[in-house]
């Protein structure tokens, strides 16, 4: 005869829930990104301080952090664009994510 194991259940918080996501993932992912010291530099020269920057990826939603993320993803690899670039790319990313 075969048992079935015993059905174990409880209760998951929120903070939890949340931890486990993909959105978390893409959003430690942008905010990595930000953290580069060039890209850091960059946006403070344009008025933007780092944890302002934290602090409006964290203020977008999960779909606008989806986007965000897939569009890296979608940037040649290689060192095609130069620091500059990037940092226009994700300044107007950003941007662009919080206008929606």
């Amino acid at each position: 005869m075969n048992y079935a194991a015993p059905a174990v259940a409880g209760l998951v918080t929120t903070d939890e829930a949340a931890a486990s996501s993909p959105a978390k993932a893409e959003r430690d992912r942008v905010k990595a990104l930000l953290a580069r010291p060039a890209l850091a530099r960059a946006l403070q020269a344009r008025g933007l301080s780092p944890q302002q920057a934290g602090a409006r990826v964290d203020a977008l939603t999960d779909q606008e952090v989806h986007a965000l993320a897939g569009n890296l993803d979608q940037l040649p690899a290689g060192g095609n664009f130069t620091e500059f670039q990037w940092i226009t790319i994700v300044i107007g990313a950003v941007i662009i994510a919080l206008l929606l």
